[in-house]
């Protein structure tokens, strides 16, 4: 912690363990470990990180939790498929950003299309006046950082927008879906935004979502909401670097 005057400035860095985790967990999602295939024996594996047995032991556990290892005595620790790993795992989500950025578009669109519309409906059933309140002023955030030179704060006002709408609906299995992939929502909208006029054309569309929710109007809420995902998938599309079917 660094004292400046009155104000202190918290700076946090990983440990160890959370260093090895990291590690281990981009081998596993990078192919390193084909399922089934037993880690290195522990004592290699830690020579070759430059880690204790302790430490090593502690990163296995972790990723045990995650779904991603199973640790047997004396058959040793074995990678598991990717249908058993917790793909809302925030380091999970991030090693696969870094692996297949493609993959997590795709997944992300289309868990996109499945809950935000029915999520919009229950807003526009349920949300009471602070909800709205939140709705719009995330709004503003939104497009005040439009107006700011290079966008500053866009993607995380956009974020802020949709983790509102989720939690405006009163189900906070919802509410915490939408912190669960925040991660995958900041990828996507940092790849939709960067198509010219995507930003622009994106602000009318998220404030016909508020005033349909402020409606009580279900069905516009959705559609509303839909026609924000399908115009990300549509500017994912055409946005530089994206190989041709990426979304």
């Amino acid at each position: 912690m660094v004292s400046r005057g009155r104000a202190e400035i918290v700076v946090h860095f990983p440990t160890m363990q959370q260093r090895v985790v990291d590690e281990l967990g981009r081998r596993i999602v990078g192919g390193s470990w084909e399922p089934g295939v037993p880690l290195p024996v522990e004592d290699a594996l830690a020579a070759e990180i430059g880690v204790s047995r302790g430490v090593l032991r502690e990163a296995v556990k972790a990723l045990a939790a995650k779904g991603m290892l199973h640790v047997r005595p004396r058959t040793g620790t074995r990678v598991l498929s990717p249908e058993h790993w917790n793909h809302l795992d925030r380091d999970v989500l991030r090693w696969k950003q870094a692996g297949d950025a493609t993959a997590l578009l795709r997944d992300t669109s289309e868990l996109r299309r499945i809950v935000e519309p029915e999520a919009a409906r229950l807003a526009a059933e349920r949300a009471g006046s602070e909800d709205v309140r939140v709705l719009y002023d995330a709004l503003t955030a939104m497009e005040a950082a439009a107006a700011r030179p290079g966008r500053r704060g866009y993607v995380e006002a956009d974020i802020a927008f949709h983790r509102a709408l989720l939690d405006a609906g009163g189900n906070r299995l919802l509410g915490s879906l939408g912190r669960a992939v925040e991660i995958a929502l900041e990828h996507s909208f940092l790849v939709s935004t960067r198509t010219a006029g995507a930003v622009e054309a994106s602000l009318p569309a998220h404030r016909a979502v508020v005033q349909a929710v402020e409606a009580r109007d279900p069905a516009a809420a959705a559609a509303a909401v839909l026609a924000i995902v399908e115009a990300a998938e549509d500017e994912i599309a055409r946005s530089p670097g994206m190989p041709d079917g990426a979304a």
